[in-house]
């Protein structure tokens, strides 16, 4: 068994408690978190784990082989250094740090000390992303000409960072993923509306080196829930929409066809206008995914899908992108 630590109980650390209580091959030692309030929802969902209120704690207990980590953001990176050099694993919410020096000291870490580092970049471990990274591996859709995403809703507000920065790591890290490609350059713009050098909405573009250009569109200043990622490609494209509760893929058989021969220019583009395919994909929770991957991979030396070099390049474009918010817009290089 895998003996873990969870440290962060609150709004969505308390799902890590509850799915780690339950993952096979791992076994729930200690929860961590300052809030009292935090700790007895904790203690009622997993009572036989020890609660603590003090990271020392986890840190210096022999009997927790594993951390993590779902604590506010400017903590990720000093805190996922500290367990790694006290020689544990790492399981780190997104993003893994503010910055990309923060984020290669931690990636550095978990080499010099041969510990699994692993970010939850829960997206990754979605049936339906699964099924739409098959799909373009496959030929599929054609040649990908483009995506956009949107994710938006109203809430929940943060404080010590931005929409770019809360909500932006899950399509990054997704369409970086489907496409097995990394941007070259990006530009963003973005709204303050709420809070004075926050940013509660943003607009990403990102120019990726094979040609492919992507658009993130993220907020939580909206009035619906949007969740929506769009492939375009030259044969097919998919609209991939997780608000949906049951059909989460549509794969629409539309584009345009080239005739072989053709006599007038209006000829020259024939639109095709097939069948719409909703698959069935059975579903399964993403974060109990991801926390039985971090176990296996723990347990048995692998490489995790979600791992630091990948979350080091998401911080690269997020850093990028934070860039070109504070320049009006300005590309900038990856």
């Amino acid at each position: 068994m895998v003996r873990i630590a969870v440290v962060g109980a609150g709004a969505w650390g308390i799902n890590h408690v509850r799915a780690m209580s339950r993952t096979p091959g791992a076994e729930l030692v200690m929860v961590c978190d300052s809030a009292a309030v935090a700790r007895d929802h904790a203690q009622a969902i997993s009572p036989r784990a020890r609660v603590v209120g003090d990271f020392g704690q986890v840190l210096a207990a022999g009997d927790v082989d594993a951390v993590v980590l779902a604590t506010p953001a400017k903590q990720h990176a000093e805190q996922a250094r500290m367990a790694l050099n006290k020689g544990k694993h790492v399981l780190v919410e997104k993003p893994l740090a503010l910055g990309a020096d923060d984020a290669q000291a931690v990636v550095a870490a978990a080499e010099t000390h041969k510990r699994t580092l692993m970010v939850g970049h829960l997206m990754l471990f979605h049936p339906a992303v699964e099924r739409l990274k098959a799909l373009i591996d496959l030929g599929e859709l054609g040649r990908i000409f483009y995506i956009y995403a949107v994710r938006a809703n109203l809430g929940r507000v943060r404080q010590d960072e931005n929409a770019l920065w809360s909500l932006a790591p899950h399509d990054i890290s997704m369409i970086e993923y489907l496409l097995g490609d990394q941007p070259e350059s990006v530009s963003a713009r973005g709204g303050i509306y709420l809070q004075s050098r926050i940013e509660d909405v943003v607009f990403v573009n990102l120019r990726f080196r094979s040609g492919v250009s992507a658009q993130i569109q993220v907020s939580w200043l909206d009035p619906r829930k949007v969740r929506r990622l769009v492939i375009v490609g030259a044969q097919k494209m998919v609209e991939f929409d997780d608000v949906e509760p049951v059909e989460k893929l549509r794969i629409y058989d539309k584009g345009f066809d080239r005739p072989p021969a053709f006599t007038e220019y209006a000829q020259f583009l024939a639109i095709r206008d097939g069948d719409v395919h909703i698959p069935q994909i059975p579903m399964a929770e993403p974060l109990e995914r991801e926390c039985r991957h971090f176990v296996d991979c723990v347990e048995h030396g692998k490489r995790p899908l979600a791992d630091g070099q990948s979350a080091l390049r998401v911080v690269r474009v997020l850093e990028a992108a934070q860039k070109s918010l504070e320049s009006d817009g300005a590309p900038v290089e990856v």
